[in-house]
């Protein structure tokens, strides 16, 4: 658990802040919900199973939520670029953060786990 706070911690702000808050809103969406470390990065899983993840955007220097599932959604807020199965929702550091926005892509993905599509 160690590495994976160190993770938040050695973030800089407004990034720092960002991750953290969507830390806190990614876990609560469900008590099934764990937070590890995976490739170096925070990766959010339901019942044992990638479900989401948050990283910084190497070229636009922005926090995302990738959707580990996301080929399965057409949000247009959801951005593919060259991933066959991810998905990444980008964040603006200069704008509040889109929490319906955001709590309503993680419920649909989690309907997508409990569905039995995909396998946990």
């Amino acid at each position: 658990m160690k590495q994976l706070d160190d993770f938040y911690l050695k973030q800089e702000e407004p990034i720092k802040g960002i991750f953290l808050a969507l830390k806190e809103i990614i876990l609560k969406q469900d008590k099934d919900i764990t937070n590890v470390l995976k490739y170096g990065m925070p990766f959010f899983c339901y019942k044992g199973k990638m479900f989401c993840y948050l990283w910084t955007h190497k070229k636009l220097k922005q926090p995302y939520i990738g959707i580990v599932e996301g080929k399965h959604f057409d949000e247009p807020f959801l951005i593919q670029e060259d991933r066959s199965r991810m998905k990444i929702m980008m964040l603006n550091v200069d704008e509040d953060l889109p929490v319906e926005k955001i709590e309503f892509i993680l419920e649909k993905a989690l309907n997508l786990y409990k569905s039995g599509l995909i396998k946990v």
